[in-house]
């Protein structure tokens, strides 16, 4: 009987125990080989928190989604993260060079082998983002979001810039923190890709997916959405609130969640972003079992960007 053979440390990820240990081992010997090995790994890494961001960023329909889809989802990125490492002229050399001039190693020992021809010259040249590793990344995206989604991370980015005033001012007036209310908006939304609109095309701006109810007097979209009843989605027709403006959209969002009893206890709980998520779930804000989750990332997400705009 053929075993599948175990992964070596060469084609597996260091997240992973057993080929970190294996990592550790081949550190300790100070070669070319090992210092090639953890710079692939770093890279893997690196490009591993690079799908993951890109995931998080993307709007999920919510028919499929379950733990076991997240992990088989979570495998499948360390795998693609291993392939796109490695490569020549990737991030993994100039990794395996510093790691080479701080451990006293020449850096031709860990430097890609080049043949020498006429008028070419010998010294690899290291770009910082080689075409084979663009063409790798657009590969992966796309077989990870689909052809109109291999910008997710650009798509959060732009949404967040577009509604951080109008999140700003509601936050100074209500005190619901700027960057849960975008987060929540980015999410109902896919970062602005899936608006709730009129039959006619016109936009709402309601970016909560907040309902029109009995107490609703104002205009309505009816759209069809995926509900949970018991756990299984289904497709149904709903009418929506509708606004004149994204600004009136956060007012209305911050005086649902501040004023409504039931929100009362999410509403205390803004110092962990899953924390009032889980409120709002708890409250009964969506049906989807998994909104929790699904909404503390975008939250998370949104964070990191305000963070790196600041």
């Amino acid at each position: 009987m053929n075993l599948a053979r175990l992964p070596s440390a060469s084609d597996a990820l260091a997240a992973d125990a057993r080929s970190l240990s294996a990592l550790k081992a081949q550190a300790g010997q100070n070669t070319p080989e090992s210092i090639q090995q953890a710079a692939k790994q770093f890279e893997s890494l690196f490009m591993r928190e690079l799908i993951k961001s890109m995931r998080e960023a993307t709007m999920k329909s919510g028919l499929m989604d379950s733990p076991g889809g997240d992990l088989g989802a979570d495998l499948l990125d360390q795998q693609f993260a291993v392939q796109m490492s490695g490569q020549p002229g990737g991030l993994s050399e100039l990794i395996a060079k510093q790691l080479s001039r701080q451990m006293g190693n020449p850096e031709e020992a860990v430097s890609p082998k080049v043949s020498a021809s006429p008028n070419v010259s010998t010294t690899p040249q290291v770009s910082a983002t080689p075409p084979a590793a663009k063409a790798k990344i657009a590969a992966v995206a796309t077989a990870a979001y689909g052809a109109h989604g291999v910008t997710p991370a650009s798509a959060s980015s732009n949404f967040v810039k577009r509604h951080s005033d109008a999140a700003d001012r509601v936050a100074k007036a209500t005190g619901l923190p700027a960057g849960f209310m975008l987060g929540q908006a980015g999410h109902e939304t896919g970062w602005g890709k899936h608006e709730i609109k009129h039959k006619d095309g016109a936009p709402s701006f309601n970016l909560f997916g907040i309902k029109a109810g009995p107490g609703w007097n104002g205009k309505v979209a009816e759209v069809t959405t995926t509900e949970y009843v018991n756990g299984v989605a289904k497709k149904t027709v709903a009418k929506f609130r509708a606004y004149d403006s994204y600004d009136a959209s956060f007012r209305d969002y911050a005086r649902l969640i501040t004023e409504t009893p039931r929100y009362a206890q999410a509403k205390k709980q803004t110092s962990s972003p899953l924390a009032f998520a889980s409120g709002l779930q708890r409250a009964g804000y969506a049906t989807d079992p998994e909104y929790a989750n699904k909404l503390s990332r975008a939250i998370n997400t949104t964070l990191r960007l305000q963070r790196a705009h600041a």
